[in-house]
């Protein structure tokens, strides 16, 4: 990690506040949370965006999950995907999906719902707009409280993306890369043939 990791004896009241906080909702400080200390007012209110977007936002959790998944592929964001995949998988994401993804190739889904959900997320990661029609797809399923919860679940996991790679955090060196394009905190160059190093 670029930025130390504050020890306890280093802590203001405040970051031991935030510090407690955070453990007893999450079980430990970890990840971007090590950052966000530095600065306890930004640590606060990403803690709270993180936890309604995780936690209590509108969406079924398997979407959660998705849009999580699909903001640290977009951000390359490998500590993220690699805490998150197996939950994924787990809250009903096929893992041809994940793998689809993870290889940044179209997904498919069954369900009508969350094709249209998947559709929406990547219309607004990849090309910055939403089409009228995804969008009218989407608010049909989800309505717009749905919809300005994944717009918000979006940009929260953006942030932690930008944070994560910004601030090198804690890649597990016991899992395999999640993405055949990315290696460490860069992008691998193809060989002339096309394949990867």
């Amino acid at each position: 990690m670029r930025l130390p990791v504050l020890t306890e004896d280093e802590m203001d009241p405040r970051q031991k506040e935030l510090a407690a906080r955070i453990a007893g909702r999450r079980g430990a400080v970890r990840g971007p949370f090590r950052v966000w200390l530095h600065s306890p007012e930004m640590c606060e209110r990403a803690e709270s965006l993180g936890a309604f977007a995780r936690f209590d936002c509108s969406l079924p959790k398997h979407l959660r999950e998705l849009t999580l998944l699909m903001a640290a592929r977009n951000w390359d964001a490998q500590y993220s995907w690699n805490a998150h995949v197996h939950q994924a998988i787990e809250a009903g994401i096929p893992e041809a999906a994940v793998k689809a993804v993870a290889e940044k190739r179209e997904a498919v889904f069954e369900d009508e719902a969350d094709q249209a959900f998947y559709q929406f997320c990547r219309e607004i990661l990849d090309e910055h707009f939403v089409t009228d029609e995804t969008f009218a797809r989407a608010l049909e399923h989800f309505g717009s409280k749905g919809l300005v919860d994944t717009i918000g679940a979006l940009g929260n996991f953006t942030m932690l993306g930008m944070c994560l790679n910004t601030f090198q955090v804690d890649l597990q060196a016991d899992k395999e890369p999640p993405f055949p394009d990315i290696r460490g905190y860069g992008r691998v160059v193809p060989d002339d043939d096309g394949s990867q190093p």
